[in-house]
């Protein structure tokens, strides 16, 4: 059963989450694939609710979304087993199948293709209404050298070299699975 929300009043509750972690989980063709963020924003952009994610170029993740503009964003509320954010934080889905590997529980979305994730039940659904690669000159030095080492791998899980796509997702539906 699911809850709908208004998804402002959980502001706090989404951007709390997205500090320590939170899924954002893709679907293209019979492949779901969920990867850990910690980048991400809530707002509003022409007139329409959004949440913007942040997905590496070299990540499985961007490869999903440039097949289908679709994705949930999966947050924790309540307890849950955090064995989930270290696996999809780490572990690439050209590899593993995380859904299957987690035991994870599938939620039939209402209004995307995309599935949420039954053990991190607030949920929101989005379509990429924009997309735009960071341009490298216009970030600062600083950032650059903490974020994108050009001296570390591009598989790498953590910090690597690669640049992000920021993917503006016009949230379409929100709610608590309960």
């Amino acid at each position: 059963m699911k809850k709908e929300i208004e998804v402002f009043d959980y502001a706090n509750d989404i951007m709390k989450a997205v500090k320590t972690g939170v899924l954002l989980t893709t679907k293209t063709d019979d492949k779901v694939n969920s990867m850990t963020i910690s980048w991400g924003t809530l707002g509003i952009e022409w007139s329409k609710p959004i949440f913007t994610v942040f997905v590496r170029e070299n990540r499985f993740t961007k490869l999903q979304l440039e097949k289908n503009s679709e994705f949930t964003i999966n947050i924790p509320y309540g307890d849950f087993d955090k064995k989930i954010l270290g696996i999809c934080g780490t572990k690439s889905g050209r590899e593993i199948d995380k859904v299957k590997e987690l035991n994870l529980a599938l939620e039939t979305p209402d209004r995307v293709s995309v599935p949420a994730i039954k053990e991190l039940p607030l949920t929101l659904e989005c379509r990429v209404i924009y997309k735009q690669k960071q341009d490298e000159r216009e970030i600062t030095e600083e950032d650059k050298k903490a974020f994108y080492p050009q001296n570390v791998d591009s598989t790498f899980h953590g910090a690597n070299k690669d640049f992000h796509t920021a993917y503006y997702g016009e949230i379409l539906s929100a709610y608590i699975i309960e």
